[in-house]
């Protein structure tokens, strides 16, 4: 792995000793603890968790049960997180979006990472066991299992469908909100669970053509780095419109009200425009930043972010539809 750090540590004792001895404070090494769990990924999951909930109480769930399964998620999501980035280091070392991170620049050595990451799995399979239920503690175990093993060891690296299967981890808190209420897993759970598997690759394929050199520097193959830009546009648009029809599907299974279907319409239909301007781009030849992918990227975490408070809020203030 390449080295940028000539201060790097080595894989030994906990870093809490190379912090110190680097004049660095129990800050320091607290923040870097947390920046491997990716603390901005994990709001986006807890995003699809907790609305979730709501649907299947069909109103407020009890706070503990709220607090105790977003507590449990966090864990698993962070352990996931820390495992990726132990995994993942030496590519991050090569890309300049990630080349900060602290086992890159040797502020936590990769020993303590794996020892981190393994502590955060086991608490928050017993978490969610011993406090929620342990079909929940199941599920958060088979996402940690998905996102570490199936994306990050098998895909990744591998095949330019990596983020269409390994997004996979990523639909599971849905199950896991819905499983915390209910005890089981309903039509309704795995509608919301298609949405997000179908919502990821048009989320991410625009960052990856916004930092194409990053993964083709790092040998990843990511779909923009092996296809035109043209080509990755069409993916987009595609899974954009199946997204939002996906999301329709929910109005009668669950069944929504108005606010919940005003919403899905509104924001899906903005998705898709959005992800037609970029493929319109694309088709005139326009490259690099004026292409406009992190537009589309930023907007679809908004899109996301409306459509689940619509799941939480339709069914506190059902407006039921005439059918």
């Amino acid at each position: 792995m390449t080295t940028l750090d000539p201060r790097r540590a080595p894989d030994g004792p906990a870093d809490v000793t190379v912090g110190a001895a680097r004049g660095r404070t129990w800050r320091d090494v607290v923040r870097d603890y947390v920046a491997l769990t990716k603390p901005r990924i994990i709001e986006l999951l807890l995003v699809t968790t907790f609305p979730v909930m709501f649907l299947a109480q069909r109103g407020i769930p009890p706070v503990w049960l709220i607090v105790a399964t977003l507590v449990g998620g966090t864990l698993a999501a962070a352990s996931a997180n820390v495992l990726n980035c132990y995994l993942d280091r030496d590519i991050d070392a090569q890309m300049n979006r990630t080349s900060n991170r602290p086992l890159v620049t040797g502020t936590i050595s990769p020993r303590a990472s794996l020892v981190f990451g393994g502590v955060l799995g086991v608490a928050s399979v017993l978490w969610l066991g011993l406090l929620v239920n342990w079909i929940s503690a199941w599920l958060g175990l088979a996402a940690i299992a998905l996102y570490v093993v199936f994306y990050t060891m098998i895909l990744k690296r591998r095949t330019s469908q990596n983020i269409v299967w390994g997004g996979v981890a990523g639909c599971v808190p849905v199950l896991i909100g819905w499983s915390a209420v209910t005890g089981s897993v309903s039509w309704e759970a795995l509608i919301l669970f298609l949405v997000v598997f179908f919502w990821t690759p048009p989320h991410y394929w625009p960052l990856s053509m916004r930092f194409r050199e990053d993964y083709a520097a790092a040998g990843v193959p990511m779909l923009p780095v092996v296809a035109e830009d043209v080509a990755v546009g069409r993916k987009i648009v595609g899974y954009a419109w199946v997204t939002v029809l996906t999301s329709l599907a929910l109005v009668p299974v669950a069944p929504m009200g108005w606010i919940y279907t005003v919403v899905a319409v509104v924001s899906g239909a903005l998705f898709v425009v959005e992800s037609h301007r970029l493929l319109g781009r694309a088709r005139r030849g326009v490259a690099g930043p004026a292409l406009g992918a992190m537009r589309l990227f930023h907007y679809s975490i908004s899109y996301l972010t409306l459509l689940f408070l619509g799941v939480a809020v339709d069914p506190l203030l059902h407006l039921p539809l005439p059918l």
